[in-house]
């Protein structure tokens, strides 16, 4: 289930992690799994609000800048903005799918691995030690 709660993300983002850390709270080590893989989803999402607010925010910016006696023309910055934020997507994605494959594998082979921030948030959250776990 710990496997199940890394890969499912992928296709169903926060919703099978919760699912997943609903059912098996009984299991430290799979809540612990399930917990981080969620906790990576729910700092996507806010990831994606913020590209998107800045995108959205530049599309209006540019319509209310327009005069209506000159053609219009497009500003340099959206130019800037939309590789930046097409990149930033694209970035996020492959983070993901890398975090969710080799975090899947580890915890396949039973091991207590810790996402670089987020594992230390989740072991918080569950009131787990930094290294309880480690060894069994």
């Amino acid at each position: 289930m710990a496997t199940l709660a890394h890969a499912l993300q992928l296709i169903g983002w926060w919703i099978a992690p919760l699912i997943i850390f609903l059912i098996r709270r009984n299991s430290r080590f799979v809540s612990f799994h399930a917990l981080q893989a969620l906790l990576l989803q729910i700092v996507h999402v806010i990831i994606v609000a913020v590209l998107m607010m800045l995108w959205f925010a530049t599309i209006f910016t540019t319509i209310f800048h327009q005069t209506s006696g000159k053609p219009p023309e497009l500003p340099p910055a959206l130019f800037l903005l939309f590789p930046l934020v097409w990149l930033g997507f694209m970035a996020m994605w492959v983070g993901t799918l890398t975090i969710a494959i080799l975090y899947a594998i580890k915890a396949g082979r039973g091991e207590w691995a810790d996402y670089p921030v987020i594992g230390k948030l989740a072991r918080k959250m569950l009131k787990m030690g930094p290294m309880e776990g480690h060894f069994a």
